[in-house]
């Protein structure tokens, strides 16, 4: 399996290595309040949401792959004094806060912390109570906005475990993605510190094809491997067309094989929020999508022009790209819902098209997407079903939920 830890020239190659994150406490800080802010539409049972999340980690492990939380590894470069510092400044520095003074007194509590309760508390933010125990001096804000029984400090990140937004990996390198809501963009700040510190990856050369201080924003469920020469990149409400391109021509320039980037444009809609939202790979010629959006998709092949410029190729639609640059002589587009647009609309909202494949034809998918499930059977795909009344509020399906580091090359 080598020893970099990171190896994804597909998406469907048997999966290895991935890493995820279990729910924790910082689900239960969502407030009704505060749902637009954390991009959530309900509240989530915290207790059912780790039930699924750990049965589905379980699948996971049983069909052979090592799984890794990247709440573990957070903890582990914490025991470092230095990696504490800078992320702990780091953090401040990105933090909307109330100024220098509270910054100040935020930074003293956090280094007090041992490394296992500052990762806890990083993940799941700081209530303004809980620092009531420090010798300070009150500000305006104490008076004009405390005290609040859920006014925070430093936010919780409950969109963390969907673990496929901050980071992805491609070939033998990462993509640290510059998130496009500022309440996400911790994350991918902790994903690299992790990547630059952890042992796990201390042999990968700390290779980056994007950077979370980027300004164009790009994240990880746009960008689909789909083989050892061709990505996938979705134009979204969340990825800019400019972070594409910029993600093109860094890997092109990274001498990694890869000839050709997918730029597939979709509706700027909440409900099409990434790429993977809509369209996912299951075998080597057959896709999931949700049939709502063909009609809508814009589709460009980039090839390298030069060091610095790229060369743009409209192709007449997905199907026609897909082909073309995966050179088969058939596409099999599966249309989520069974053929029936009012079962795929509602079943594209519960994150039937968000399917993670762990081996070729052998995926994961939400089970309560009855008619998607059954349609992917009637093509060959082995479906294995996972319960997700509460993992699906968050609005993201088992891809998602995991970062995949090491995939069988085939």
């Amino acid at each position: 399996m080598g020893d970099k830890n990171l190896n994804i020239e597909s998406e469907i190659g048997k999966l290895k290595k991935v890493l995820v994150h279990r729910p924790g406490r910082e689900l239960e800080r969502i407030v009704p309040d505060s749902l637009k802010e954390l991009l959530f539409e309900d509240i989530p049972w915290l207790k059912r949401m780790q039930e699924e999340h750990d049965a589905f980690a379980a699948i996971l492990k049983r069909r052979g792959a090592e799984v890794y939380y990247v709440e573990d590894l957070l903890k582990d470069i914490l025991k470092k004094t230095s990696v504490r510092e800078k992320l702990i400044n780091e953090v401040i520095d990105q933090n909307p806060s109330s100024g220098n003074y509270i910054d100040g007194f935020l930074s003293e509590y956090l280094m007090s912390l041992n490394s296992e309760d500052l990762g806890e508390a990083l993940i799941a933010g700081v209530l303004q109570k809980e620092l009531n125990h420090m010798e300070r001096h009150r500000v305006l804000t104490d008076y004009l906005k405390g005290p609040e029984p859920y006014a925070f400090y430093l936010n919780p990140l409950p969109n963390l475990y969907f673990m496929r937004d901050p980071a992805v990996t491609i070939h033998d390198g990462l993509s640290i993605s510059a998130m496009a809501t500022r309440t996400r963009k911790r994350e991918s700040r902790y994903m690299s510190a992790i990547y630059e510190n952890h042992p796990l990856f201390a042999t990968c050369e700390n290779k980056k094809f994007y950077q979370d201080t980027n300004f164009f924003s790009l994240e990880g469920g746009d960008i689909l491997v789909l083989s050892p020469k061709v990505v996938a990149v979705g134009c979204s409400e969340r990825t800019a067309v400019q972070g594409v391109e910029e993600l093109a021509k860094n890997l092109f320039n990274a001498d990694l094989g890869i000839e050709k980037v997918l730029a597939v444009k979709i509706p700027n809609n909440r409900a099409f929020m990434h790429l993977d939202t809509v369209f996912t790979m299951v075998d080597y010629d057959k896709f999931i999508v949700y049939p709502g959006i063909l009609e809508q998709i814009e589709t460009v092949v980039m090839t390298p022009g030069g060091k610095d410029y790229l060369l743009y190729e409209w192709a007449d639609s997905l199907k026609d790209a897909l082909k073309s640059v995966l050179e088969l002589p058939a596409i099999n587009l599966i249309e989520s819902g069974g053929g029936n647009p009012v079962a795929a609309a509602r079943e594209q909202w519960n994150d039937s098209t968000n399917t993670l494949a762990i081996a070729p034809g052998v995926i994961v998918a939400y089970e309560r997407n009855e008619r998607s499930n059954e349609v992917l059977c009637d093509n060959g795909i082995e479906v294995i079903g996972i319960e997700a009344s509460e993992l699906v509020r968050g609005r993201g399906g088992p891809r998602c939920m995991t970062m995949p580091l090491y995939r069988d090359s085939f």
